[in-house]
């Protein structure tokens, strides 16, 4: 299974990473949104982990992306910090599945993954 985490904070990005693949997970790691894009088409990841605010094209802007224009059934998971309950919503109406409030827990996100990628 491949999950691609697209995410401007390295650290944050390392973290999450090194996670997944202990998890046994192949994982495509992304800095911006528009390195995110170009890898969702080529690698057509099973889920997308995406950050809301990152340089170049937003977590709303790939949700709409891949939901809206491509019509991809990707499962996309926000990633988002306290207090952008408005821009969680419009990720929802442009078809986001699920959301996380940064900072959260490994396991969390493990758990939140499997109930999509074991349906």
């Amino acid at each position: 299974m491949k999950i691609l985490i697209a995410e401007d904070d390295e650290m944050m990005l390392k973290t999450m990473e090194f996670k997944l693949i202990r998890e046994g997970y192949d994982v495509i790691a992304c800095l911006d949104g528009n390195d995110a894009l170009e890898k969702i088409v080529l690698e057509n990841p099973d889920l997308i982990l995406s950050d809301i605010e990152m340089p170049f094209t937003s977590g709303l802007e790939i949700v709409n992306k891949v939901k809206i224009e491509l019509k991809l059934d990707i499962p996309i998971i926000i990633l988002s910090s306290l207090g952008m309950e408005k821009i969680v919503l419009k990720a929802f109406e442009l078809g986001a599945d699920d959301f996380i409030t940064k900072p959260f827990s490994p396991n969390e996100l493990i758990v939140r993954i499997k109930r999509f990628l074991l349906k």
